[in-house]
């Protein structure tokens, strides 16, 4: 999707809703096409995180905060495979040309806020995964720009406090 919304437009404002894996990805992708990043996280915990980064971090728990950002951001990636208010975040799109893409798959059903679509023009589409060819796209954009993914090697003994540092 950042290929599709993004590369090669001047001034993008992307949202990033999720700051684990795919959504640090994500916003050292839209950096290094050149966009501005607002993160949406539950918290404010990761904000030094999303800093080192040259992101915005916004707390979906501090309305003010969210509602600060009406109207200008062109592209939501929405990484988060849990249920979540995604009318909040609709409400950051820019008219017409906003666009959140789901990324993670969530069964429950959302409730989309229908007024706010039909009066904006903003748009919401998912997408899982865009073939070979977008794929090898991309892989060439991240060695390109050395954009790479932050690893840790662990030992075997060390797997289960490592799946507590990431809750």
């Amino acid at each position: 999707p950042l290929s599709r919304h993004v590369k090669g437009k001047k001034d993008q404002h992307v949202g990033v809703v999720g700051f684990g894996g795919l959504g640090m990805m994500a916003v050292k992708i839209a950096k290094a096409m050149g966009a501005k990043v607002t993160i949406f996280s539950r918290s404010n915990a990761k904000k030094g995180e999303a800093a080192a980064l040259g992101a915005e971090l916004v707390a979906t728990s501090e309305p003010e905060a969210v509602g600060a950002l009406a109207r200008s951001v062109d592209t939501i990636i929405d990484t988060v495979s849990d249920f979540h208010d995604i009318g909040q975040l609709i409400s950051t799109l820019k008219p017409v040309t906003g666009t959140l893409v789901l990324l993670g798959g969530v069964p429950k059903p959302y409730e989309l806020p229908a007024f706010s679509l039909l009066f904006t023009g903003t748009r919401v589409e998912g997408s899982a995964i865009g073939g070979c060819d977008l794929t090898q796209e991309m892989l060439e954009f991240c060695h390109a720009n050395k954009v790479a993914p932050d690893l840790e090697i662990i030992s075997a003994k060390e797997a289960e406090a490592a799946l507590h540092k990431l809750h």
